[in-house]
């Protein structure tokens, strides 16, 4: 029997909404019709594809897996649809990046007002988010991460590989004085995070640890969830603390203390899954975020 595809087409609406009210909004169809087709298509099977409930309407055994097919079909022309868009001479169309608050407001965000202004019909959206979406859900289309996954089913493109170092503002040095030993930052004002975990390196107070700061100086921690803050607290008189190379060396009032002394460097990656690889949009996004590597310290 040919599968009539616009009964197909019902049918996958009625079983994502759960009722033939909520299919009918979306079709804009009435209910009755749309409960023409559905009968039409369970006389067509032999089959009953819905049971119903209190609340709606129930896919039956038979109905989940032609829902299933339904899904994989409407997966499938999603994708012909972006790769006929992706194709066109000027690229244009929507572009969502996920990325860590920490690389997307302090390098990131400053410079993309470029991107923009040089490709204007690309409409982008940038999610803040140190969790990993599923890129192969389509949570988002491509992601800037701080670590190499390992899922081999997405192409990783290495970006650059950026630093830490210790740091403080000249005003808080010509204030407080400048420490010559690990074992002195005991003595001064100093910024942390709040917690381990979920942070582009593994301890990220690691140069609390390595100074061996004791207890009695607990006090003097400022601790908080934001690199960004942090930063904000350093240039303002509010401590030492541990920044990236690229933000110490775009801040004039910022000077390096004990540059010997820094943790293991981190990888940052440009992954997207392999559909987008044709992607005119992901190529652009990806040669801006070359270029601009290119052009800072990590």
């Amino acid at each position: 029997m040919a599968m009539d595809w616009d009964k197909l087409r019902i049918f996958y609406a009625v079983a994502r909404a759960g009722s033939l009210t909520g299919a009918a909004k979306e079709l804009d169809l009435s209910q009755s019709v749309i409960s023409r087709h559905i009968s039409g298509l369970e006389d067509a099977l032999g089959v009953s594809l819905f049971r119903r409930h209190a609340r709606g309407l129930i896919l039956t055994e038979q109905g989940e897996i032609l829902f299933q097919t339904a899904e994989e079909i409407s997966q499938k022309l999603i994708h012909a649809e972006d790769n006929i868009n992706d194709t066109r001479a000027l690229p244009e169309g929507p572009l969502k990046i996920t990325v860590s608050e920490f690389i997307g407001c302090t390098w990131l965000v400053p410079r993309i007002a470029r991107f923009r202004q040089k490709h204007p019909k690309i409409q982008l959206s940038i999610l803040m988010d140190d969790e990993f979406l599923d890129l192969k859900m389509k949570e988002a289309d491509a992601a800037i991460r701080l670590e190499a996954g390992e899922d081999t089913d997405l192409i990783q493109k290495h970006l650059t590989t950026i630093q830490f170092h210790i740091c403080a503002s000249k005003d808080y040095l010509n204030e407080y004085g400048t420490p010559q030993t690990l074992a002195e930052l005991e003595e001064h004002y100093l910024v942390g995070y709040t917690k381990k975990g979920n942070r582009p390196f593994d301890d990220p107070n690691w140069f609390l640890d390595e100074a061996g700061v004791a207890p009695k100086t607990k006090h003097k921690i400022l601790r908080m969830n934001s690199i960004y803050a942090i930063e904000q607290a350093v240039l303002t008189g509010g401590g030492i603390a541990a920044l990236p190379l690229y933000m110490i060396e775009e801040n004039k009032n910022l000077q390096i203390i004990f540059p010997e002394i820094k943790p293991p460097p981190i990888d940052m990656y440009f992954v997207y899954s392999d559909e987008h690889q044709n992607s005119k949009r992901t190529e652009l996004f990806l040669q801006f975020l070359l270029k601009n590597v290119e052009n800072t310290s990590f």
